[in-house]
């Protein structure tokens, strides 16, 4: 089983796609997805132009960590924030993965306005090519990945930049047979499960969110 919370989510799925078909080891039971971030396509889906401005990640520092990451700097990050990373080519092939178009309209129902990337710049690219990798963007893993993943666990929250990878993870994980429990803190925000308990700190909607991921687990 591979478990993580906060960045941890990305690393979780990372983790399971590589070792899935793997015949050298024992198979994992399950991965539990804890508000995943799982692209760095498309930096304004629905959740993260509702929420960003939201606590306790802003749009702008998800593409921060992002190219902190892969580059060690964030010299581009407004041109990363702007889609101008992206090549069209490469963009209409992963359309049918990432794509506010398959984000349930009830989702959009704080507010959504159709962004239009700015113009492709082969430069940024370049540095920042790795962000289209699986092993960082576990979204675009090829369906023949996706199909040996084991039964899934995914918690999002209404108030989370993150909350659309986590949806559009969880179709591209249906629409290849595996089972899903999906569960969704209509009034959590990110890192909520983090506060536990934490120097006497909790918020109910994060106990919530915990109790389900127990109740997965002892379900397995």
């Amino acid at each position: 089983m591979s478990v993580t919370l906060f960045a941890g989510g990305n690393l979780a799925a990372a983790v399971s796609q590589t070792l899935a078909g793997r015949s050298d080891l024992p198979r994992l039971r399950a991965q539990i997805l804890i508000y995943p971030g799982l692209q760095a396509l498309d930096f304004n889906l629905p959740s993260y132009q509702q929420n960003r401005g939201v606590p306790l990640l802003f749009r702008e520092r998800a593409v921060y960590y992002s190219l902190q990451y892969v580059q060690g700097d964030t010299s581009n990050l407004e041109e990363v924030l702007e889609g101008s990373h992206i090549p069209p080519d490469m963009r209409l092939k992963y359309r049918k993965w990432v794509s506010p178009d398959i984000i349930p309209e009830e989702f959009k129902v704080r507010g959504y306005k159709p962004h239009k990337p700015s113009e492709f710049k082969p430069g940024v690219f370049e540095k920042v090519k790795r962000l289209r990798e699986p092993t960082l963007c576990p979204l675009l893993a090829e369906d023949t990945i996706i199909q040996q993943l084991p039964e899934s666990f995914i918690l999002t929250c209404e108030y989370d930049v993150l909350r659309d990878d986590g949806l559009l993870y969880k179709k591209r994980l249906e629409d290849n047979g595996v089972r899903v429990t999906w569960y969704h803190l209509e009034d959590g925000f990110h890192g909520i499960i983090n506060f536990f308990d934490y120097c006497g700190l909790s918020f109910p909607s994060g106990k919530r969110g915990l109790d389900r991921v127990v109740e997965f687990i002892k379900g397995l």
